[in-house]
């Protein structure tokens, strides 16, 4: 008789709920004085926030029992529809066009995002490809390059929105997922060579972009442009000291620090709840990273422990480039941070990645 799997890992869904409930907390408290000047009504983000969140659960729990073979089988179609709605982004009167970046698709009375979307896509096709093809990676043109192309076109879509944050994210990940296939380091350090002026070109080429890299290096050459963000972020960590000023007092949401709910809602935290709380947020996030790579790990099918290993990098990467900029030790590149940040597409794909480990988790070997 055929094993039934084994019950899914648990402290990965609780940290997930803890990470999501600091996420509710702080999105109703950053958001609130904000949505009711412009909807009249507090609670307006937090209510989109909530209804994303019952989606993502369903989407989670979905995914949690899918059979990995299942998983396996949707990799390459997945895959096709993600490149497929990064295409549509582009068309004008298609895309949803927001401060100059057309990243969004509408969907009746919502927008998703098509690169948040594709996150998933592209890692389960890295998994299929390592799964299937892993013993090739030592071979430069016939291993390591075909899911390097893949992926290339695929960031080269997400550029053209412009999306750099997600963009690099992307790229990280399937560099980190090719190294533990096996690939040689030679070979990534040449990628990574060969990406300098392509790098270098994206970013002194374009004003804005080459306005963001001088704030970085001196936000106070423009305190009100855009240096603005960063300051006003710096000044709300700083405020909040050891302990905070206290949940729901904090004084940056009150229009200084810019849309606080989202890529900066750590700054509003670190104001309100001080450096413990924000080190607590932190503490769950690395703990979820450091649970996903244990079930990683524990995988004996290698189509599992590299779908549970971009999970963690995905996580991961998101979590240091979010606080890289909050801090100002990066510049700004419109990050979330994974389950805290408001934003349908980002929490769907976070709790998409939660049921992953669940269902990798369901079918580690006895022990």
């Amino acid at each position: 008789m055929a094993e039934r799997p084994r019950r899914g890992d648990q402290t990965i869904l609780v940290l997930t709920l803890l990470l999501v409930a600091v996420g509710l907390g702080m999105i109703y408290s950053a958001s609130g004085v904000m949505a009711h000047k412009r909807f009249g009504d507090a609670s307006y983000f937090l209510k989109r926030q909530a209804l994303w969140l019952a989606f993502g659960l369903v989407c989670l729990l979905a995914v949690a029992r899918t059979d990995l073979n299942t998983l396996r089988r949707w990799a390459l179609p997945l895959l096709f529809l993600g490149t497929l709605g990064l295409v549509l982004v582009l068309i004008p009167g298609v895309g949803v066009t927001v401060k100059g970046a057309r990243r969004w698709l509408r969907v009746g009375m919502w927008t998703v995002q098509p690169s948040e979307l594709m996150k998933v896509g592209v890692l389960l096709y890295l998994a299929h490809y390592l799964a299937k093809k892993g013993s090739r990676l030592t071979d430069f043109w016939r291993g390591f390059m075909p899911p390097l192309v893949v992926v290339g076109a695929i960031v080269g879509l997400i550029l053209i929105e412009p999306d750099m944050g997600t963009a690099a994210v992307i790229g990280l990940v399937a560099l980190g997922l090719l190294f533990a296939g096996g690939a040689r380091l030679g070979h990534l350090v040449v990628i990574g060579l060969a990406a300098l002026p392509v790098l270098y070109l994206l970013v002194m080429r374009v004003a804005y972009r080459r306005q963001r890299i001088m704030s970085f290096l001196d936000p106070w050459s423009d305190p009100a442009g855009s240096g603005f963000q960063v300051i006003q972020s710096q000044l709300a960590l700083g405020s909040g000291g050891l302990a905070g000023v206290g949940l729901g007092e904090g004084r940056q949401k009150l229009f200084y620090l810019p849309e606080p709910h989202t890529d900066f809602v750590l700054s509003a935290l670190g104001e309100e709840a001080g450096f413990l709380g924000t080190l607590a947020v932190l503490l769950l996030l690395g703990w979820f990273v450091a649970r996903g790579f244990a079930i990683a790990l524990e995988a004996d099918d290698p189509f599992a422990r590299y779908l549970a290993l971009g999970v963690c990098f995905f996580v991961g990467f998101h979590t240091l480039i979010n606080v890289g900029v909050i801090t100002g030790l990066l510049p700004t590149k419109g990050l979330t941070l994974p389950f805290v940040s408001y934003g349908g597409s980002s929490l769907v794909v976070n709790m998409v990645g939660t049921g992953l480990l669940i269902a990798v988790s369901r079918h580690r070997p006895p022990i």
